[in-house]
């Protein structure tokens, strides 16, 4: 029997791993497949905006990163999808975005795991908005250029970088072509030699280009160096790192919500601000995603009969101090 062919999207907080994810889905290419979402924090944001947008069954982690939890939550799961009276055709993983790509990989290599899948390839997607005007320089560089600096975070994103068969600079968009140009010269400085670096927006790329690399990754370890070959310690990559929820009822003025989170974001070290509002009078759920300093809102979907309706924000930083609330 052929292995199931397994892809694993890793890159930093925001930078588009459940758009990408979403936009697979919707194409006819993943019938058949199982998608294993994993959150940093105990409250899953990911897997909600992913249930809903098609019938493909969503797993969802939120007990830390994999890299830091393979032996008791990854391959339990792992063994319960293969496990399935009709197995899967191929798996999607999304790490958090503070997890190290290899260590996850190296999962494969278990007797039990490796006999019946393979990693068809690792996919990190980074910001290329906020990598080139060092909105997150705070968090991966404190103002040092990246190729300078020695932090854990920059590490981390090192190591995202090495591991990754294919790159995708998201965001493209906000780029000229000449920034583009830039970001692709440094970014080929960081990866394995022959690995392919794509521009792209909102996670756009055919899914041929992502699925069927058939990389076999966990076979090729050696090749992909990661700072933390000699010893994985999850204070490395996650060193202080919170996820504080912040929870409210019905708001009537969602413009009241976006100014006291941008409070929040110009005042503390947060990276990453996600979930969504119960707007009062609406139907449909308000989407929060902030990445850096930017804040956007879109309704995706009515709220369910089953689900409270309820606002609740995740933020994701360091340093976030005890007390903060939506005020509403």
């Amino acid at each position: 029997m052929s292995k199931i062919p397994v892809t694993v999207i890793t890159g930093f907080l925001g930078a588009g791993k459940t758009t990408l994810v979403r936009q697979v889905l919707q194409a006819p290419q993943s019938a058949g497949l199982a998608v294993l979402v994993n959150e940093f924090g105990e409250v899953g944001i990911d897997g909600s905006l992913l249930e809903n947008c098609c019938d493909t069954p969503v797993v969802e982690l939120t007990n830390g990163c994999l890299c830091c939890t393979v032996q008791e939550d990854f391959l339990p799961t792992m063994r319960m999808l293969l496990e399935r009276p009709t197995p899967p055709r191929g798996i999607l993983i999304e790490t958090s975005g503070l997890a190290l790509p290899k260590p996850l990989v190296q999962a494969f290599t278990w007797p039990d795991i490796r006999t019946r899948t393979t990693v068809d390839g690792v996919i990190t997607l980074v910001d290329g908005e906020n990598l080139l005007t060092g909105q997150l320089s705070r968090y991966y560089t404190d103002g040092v250029p990246l190729t300078e600096h020695d932090t854990p975070l920059a590490e981390l994103l090192s190591d995202q970088l090495a591991c990754a068969d294919l790159v995708l600079l998201n965001k493209a968009d906000t780029l000229t072509p000449e920034q583009q140009t830039q970001l692709i010269t440094w970014l080929h400085t960081q990866v394995r030699p022959g690995a392919k670096i794509i521009p792209c927006q909102y996670g756009q790329v055919p899914v041929e280009i992502l699925l069927g690399q058939n990389m076999m990754v966990e076979a090729d370890l050696a090749q992909r160096p990661s700072h933390h070959d000699q010893e994985h310690d999850e204070d490395d990559h996650d060193q202080e790192v919170q996820a504080v929820v912040l929870t409210g009822g019905a708001i009537a003025q969602p413009e009241l919500l976006i100014q006291r989170l941008q409070e929040m974001i110009n005042h503390h070290e947060i990276y990453r601000a996600k979930g969504w509002a119960n707007v009062a009078g609406k139907p449909l759920r308000l989407v929060i995603q902030g990445v850096g300093t930017r804040l956007h809102t879109y309704y995706d979907r009515p709220w369910q009969e089953q689900e409270p309706r309820r606002t609740q924000v995740v933020l994701i930083g360091r340093n976030i101090p005890d007390g903060l609330g939506l005020g509403f």
